[in-house]
């Protein structure tokens, strides 16, 4: 009884240690959002007068239009990346495509470095006068996001059984009519789980905002560097401005836990 009651204290200790890891640093920023430039410069301070100064600043820039057009960036990706991304787990799982060098192959984007993609995809955004638009953004996210969503998808795709795809060829149905009406219900929750995960790494992505769009097309993220100016750093600004980046992350992470560490899982067994 003693070692069960240690062992649920010890857990719930990790629990609020873990809580309050993911949690401080938002509320740190939020509270550095509502300072005056003076309070900021006293960053322990916690008993102070609220002022809304740094938001008035934030909405009134480019802040919420960057955000649309993050979004506009992120849907765009996410829907392309679930459309192909499915068919292609689906072939995997299925068929065992290409063999093993195909499903570990596809996150060949994920081992290499940023900076090594982004010349192809600058030099013909160039060639296409594209440059500064999302047109390239939307390009680059690809070459991350698809795979991930692919090697997402598989294990949910595995986890079909055969039969149902069997039988529904034996009720009359062509091979693709049994994978678009009895397949993708079966995975519905893994393809939104999917598209939620994709749609945050979309959103957070800096590198490729900054040397594809850096002028008038500016995502959220180079937005929010924005406000590191030759006068220094705009804490409360930036505070503010990073609030407005994070919630919807947030929110989405907390709809998908369970998912996500199914489908990052399920991509690499059963093979």
């Amino acid at each position: 009884m003693g070692g069960s009651r240690l062992l649920a204290v010890c857990r719930i200790a990790l629990l609020w240690a873990a809580v309050i890891t993911v949690l401080f640093p938002i509320l740190w920023i939020a509270l550095a959002s509502l300072k005056t430039p003076a309070q900021l410069n006293e960053p322990f301070l916690l008993r102070f007068s609220p002022t809304l100064d740094a938001w008035r600043t934030v909405l009134s820039s480019d802040i919420l239009a960057a955000a649309g057009r993050s979004a506009t960036v992120a849907l765009t990706t996410v829907a392309i990346s679930v459309v192909v991304g499915s068919m292609g787990a689906y072939a995997i799982a299925r068929y065992r495509a290409g063999g093993t060098a195909t499903r570990f192959g596809m996150l060949a984007a994920q081992v290499l470095p940023p900076a090594v993609l982004v010349f192809p995809f600058l030099t013909m955004a160039y060639a296409l006068r594209l440059n500064d638009t999302l047109v390239p953004v939307i390009f680059a996210h690809l070459s991350f996001v698809l795979p991930v969503v692919t090697w997402f998808l598989i294990g949910f795709f595995e986890a079909v059984p055969r039969s149902l795809e069997e039988q529904a060829q034996v009720d009359g149905f062509t091979r693709w009519q049994a994978f678009r009406l009895v397949v993708l219900p079966q995975v519905l929750p893994g393809i939104g789980a999917a598209a939620i995960f994709g749609f945050t790494l979309s959103w957070n992505d800096l590198f490729y905002g900054l040397i594809l769009a850096p002028g008038k097309a500016a995502i959220l993220p180079v937005a929010i560097a924005g406000f590191n100016t030759f006068r220094g750093v705009q804490l409360g600004a930036m505070s503010a401005a990073i609030l407005i980046a994070v919630v919807p992350v947030v929110v989405a992470s907390f709809f998908i836990q369970r998912k996500l560490v199914q489908g990052i899982s399920g991509g690499a067994v059963k093979f």
